[in-house]
C-alpha cells in the first residue's frame, strides 16, 4: 500500500461510525466462515474488565455512537452485563453479537435489557436447519437461533440478522427473507464473506454472482419490513442509487436511504479493536496499526497512516481508482488485500465497469 496519504474533509475523519470491540475469541461454535478462527477456551491475555472500561471510555471521548460487542462469543465473558451497562451509562448505543448457543439464555436476554442494550444480532445462514448448523458446524444451532430472536422480541429488545452469503445459500435469500418478516427484526445484514480465516476454505461468489445477489436485495428491500444492508460489499450503494435514479452518475445526490452519503468501510467510519487490544482497520482486514494497552484509540484512528490513506478515495488503484462511485463505494478494502496482498487495489467482487472520466458528471 504505497500510496501516501492525503489531507481531507472525509465525514469519518475525526470519529468513526462504529466501534467493534472482539470481547473474546472463544466460542462453542465452529463457523466455516469464522474470521477469528474462535477456539473453545478463553485467552488470558484478554482485555480485563478494567481496560474495558477505559477502552469504552475512549470510544465516548472521540465521539463515535456505537460499539458492537463481538467475539467469538462474548457470551463467553463473565462480565458481559456489566459491560454494556458502563458503555450505556457513557452515552453509547450498546450492540452485542452472541452466538446462537445455549449460553443467551432469557435471562441473560433480560439482563442486558435492563444494562440497556440497544441492539442484539444473531446469524442466520441458511433458509432451513441443514444448512445452517452445517456453516455453523453445530447441530441445532438453526432453532436456537429463532428461540434467541423470539425470545428478545417478548422482552422488548431491537434485534438485527446476520446472513453470510455463499455458494451453500445464495439462491434461499427469499426464503431467509420470508421468514424474518415474522420476526420483527429491525435490520437485515448480508456479509459477502472476505477470504480470511477459515473463510479461505469456503467457495465464494464471484463479481457476476455478487452482482445478481446485489440485485435480488435492492428488490428485497423495496417490500421488506426491515432494513437491508451490506457488510464487505459496499457496492450495494451504487446498486441501489443506480436503481433509484436510472442513471449511473450519482455525484451530488442523497441516497436516500439514512446512510452517509459515503458509506462505511475497512478504516473508513468503522475500527476493529481485538481481544488483545490490537486495532486494525476492521476485522477482515489483518493490518495492525497499534495497540490501545499502549496508544489513545484516537489517535491511532484519526492519525495512523494506514487508517488515513484507506479514507481517502483519490489512494484508491485498479477500476475503484477512477469510478464514479469511488466516494460513495469505495470497494472491500479487506477483500482487495486478501486477494491481492494490497488493500487499495480494486474490489476484485465487483462486476461493474465505470465509465470513461470524460463521461462522469460533477
Amino acid at each position: 500500500m504505497a500510496a501516501p496519504p492525503r489531507p481531507s474533509a472525509n465525514l469519518f475523519d475525526r470519529a468513526p461510525f462504529l466501534v467493534f470491540w472482539e470481547l473474546t475469541q472463544a466460542c462453542d461454535l465452529a463457523c466455516k466462515h469464522c474470521r477469528a478462527c474462535a477456539v473453545p477456551d478463553r485467552d488470558p491475555l484478554e482485555l480485563s474488565f478494567e481496560e474495558g472500561k477505559q477502552l469504552l471510555n475512549q470510544v465516548a471521548a472521540m465521539g463515535c455512537p456505537l460499539a458492537v460487542l463481538t467475539g467469538g462469543d462474548p457470551a463467553k465473558r463473565p462480565d458481559l452485563v456489566e459491560l454494556v451497562r458502563y458503555g450505556t451509562s457513557l452515552g453509547l448505543r450498546m450492540a452485542l453479537t452472541p452466538s446462537a448457543t445455549p449460553l443467551v439464555t432469557r435471562a441473560l436476554l433480560a439482563e442486558l435489557r435492563d444494562a440497556g442494550l440497544a441492539r442484539l444480532a444473531v446469524s442466520l445462514d441458511g433458509a432451513r436447519s441443514p444448512s445452517h448448523d452445517l456453516f455453523r458446524g453445530v447441530d441445532g444451532s438453526f432453532d436456537r437461533t429463532f428461540e434467541i430472536l423470539r425470545d428478545a422480541r417478548e422482552l422488548g429488545l431491537t434485534t438485527q440478522v446476520n446472513t453470510s452469503i455463499t455458494q451453500m445459500n445464495r439462491h434461499e435469500l427469499d426464503r431467509i427473507a420470508s421468514d424474518l418478516a415474522t420476526l420483527g427484526i429491525e435490520l437485515w445484514s448480508v456479509f459477502f464473506v472476505v477470504p480470511t480465516g477459515r473463510a479461505t476454505a469456503l467457495d465464494l461468489l464471484d463479481p457476476l454472482e455478487v452482482e445478481s445477489v446485489l440485485e435480488d436485495l435492492a428488490r428485497l428491500s423495496e417490500t421488506a419490513p426491515f432494513d437491508i444492508k451490506t457488510t464487505a460489499a459496499p457496492h450495494f450503494r451504487r446498486v441501489l442509487l443506480q436503481k433509484k435514479h436510472k442513471r449511473s452518475d450519482v455525484r451530488g445526490i442523497s441516497d436516500g436511504i439514512g446512510r452517509a452519503v459515503r458509506g462505511v468501510n475497512d478504516g473508513q467510519g468503522v475500527l476493529f479493536v481485538s481481544h488483545q487490544g490490537n486495532v486494525f482497520p476492521s476485522g477482515f482486514l489483518p493490518m495492525k496499526c497499534g495497540n490501545v494497552r499502549e496508544q489513545d484509540l484516537a489517535g491511532i484512528y484519526r492519525d495512523h497512516p494506514t487508517f488515513r490513506v484507506l479514507r481517502d478515495p483519490e489512494a484508491l488503484g485498479g477500476k475503484c481508482g477512477v469510478c464514479e462511485f469511488r466516494r460513495i463505494c469505495g470497494g472491500s478494502r479487506a477483500r482487495a488485500y486478501a486477494t491481492t496482498g494490497d488493500a487499495l487495489a480494486e474490489e476484485p467482487a465487483c462486476a461493474y465497469e465505470p465509465r470513461p472520466r470524460s463521461e462522469q458528471h460533477a
